[in-house]
Order: C-alpha cells, then sequence, then structure tokens
C-alpha cells in the first residue's frame, strides 16, 4: 500500500492522468497478486484493509474512479462493507424492511433469515473475500444485490416517515437512488469482469 503521505500528495491539483494511472494499477496489483497468491491471510488482511489502513488512504487510491472500472468497483464494496461495520442497526433495519420485497434479490445477496447485525457483517465480509479468492463477478452480484435491499428498505422507511419528517423522508429516498444507482454499478461491473474487460 501507499505511505499515507503518499497517498495525500495525490489528491487537489494532482493530474487526473496520473491519479487514474495510479488507480488502476493499485487495484490491479492487489487484485490479481491476491487471487495468485490463494494466502487466506493475505484475503482477510485486504478485507480488513480500511481498518488497518484507513478509509481516507483508500478513497485517495480509488473514489474518484470510474464506476465501471477494477478500482471503482473496489471503492464502492470498501464504502458498502465500512457502512454496515459502522452502522449495522441501519443496514440491519433497511435490509430488513426490503427483504421481503425483493425474494431474487436476497437469494443472490444469501443472507440468512432474518438476518442480524452480525449476519450483515459477515456478508460483507464475503463479498471482499470473493473478490480475492473466489469469483469476483459473483462476489460484485451479491453486492449489488445486498444494495437493491437496501434501496427497498429506505424506500419503505422513507414512506414510514414522510408526514413526521418530511426532509428524512427525501433525504431516504435519495439514498435509495444511490443504492440503486450502486448496484447497477455493481452489476455492470460484474459482467465486464465476465467478458474480461474490467480493468
Amino acid at each position: 500500500m501507499l505511505d499515507p503521505r503518499d497517498a495525500d500528495r495525490l489528491a487537489g491539483s494532482v493530474d487526473p492522468e496520473l491519479r487514474e494511472e495510479v488507480a488502476h494499477t493499485t487495484a490491479r496489483a492487489v487484485v490479481h497478486r491476491a487471487r495468485a497468491s490463494e494466502d487466506p491471510e493475505v484475503v482477510a488482511r485486504l478485507v480488513r484493509l480500511v481498518e488497518s489502513e484507513g478509509l481516507d488512504v483508500v478513497a485517495a487510491l480509488w473514489s474518484d474512479a470510474a464506476p465501471a472500472t477494477l478500482p471503482g468497483a473496489l471503492w464502492r464494496l470498501y464504502v458498502l462493507r465500512e457502512w454496515v461495520r459502522r452502522d449495522p442497526q441501519t443496514v440491519t433495519l433497511r435490509y430488513r424492511l426490503g427483504v421481503d420485497a425483493a425474494p431474487v434479490q436476497e437469494a443472490v445477496a444469501g443472507v440468512p433469515r432474518p438476518p442480524s447485525p452480525e449476519d450483515l457483517r459477515a456478508l460483507a465480509d464475503q463479498v471482499l473475500s470473493g473478490v480475492y479468492a473466489g469469483d469476483l463477478a459473483v462476489a460484485l452480484e451479491r453486492a449489488a444485490a445486498f444494495c437493491r435491499i437496501l434501496a427497498t428498505g429506505a424506500a419503505f422507511d422513507a414512506d414510514a416517515r414522510e408526514v413526521a419528517d418530511p426532509e428524512g423522508a427525501v433525504r431516504m429516498t435519495r439514498g435509495a437512488a444511490d443504492l440503486q444507482r450502486t448496484a447497477a454499478e455493481l452489476e455492470h461491473a460484474a459482467g465486464m469482469w465476465r467478458a474480461g474487460t474490467l480493468d
């Protein structure tokens, strides 16, 4: 990984082409080396990357990458895992609200019913493990299904709060739309990985 001081230098006025090159190079190196090593400890360390390096360092590397790229997909997966880790109660509530309306997505996501916060944390870890030691396309599709269920739950939650908290309902509706967009991006990235074009 980059030293945090080096990562800080990537922000701001750095040439966008250089940022893009660094994003793609680091993403390829991390994914392909982990997949080649087949070492469970390497995979476990990469799953915990944000905990050890910090979200800011990962953001400096990959947050500006286009969604239909390897670094863009990795960024979305790490942000999703971090949300589950930091706010498990909200994520669990949204999942429970949305899961009955999305049975196909539930099957793809593969979370036990009824889900606990620990189950959702395990899913986030399994998705990232799949990136580094499994079928990367399946990992992306599981994350996409998870996002679609959360989006449905957020929309139901927004409807329930509309009268009591209209501003909060609008924020939740926007959040649901963002989750749907992220799901579509992850599904697109999965298709590109299968086609050998995700870089």
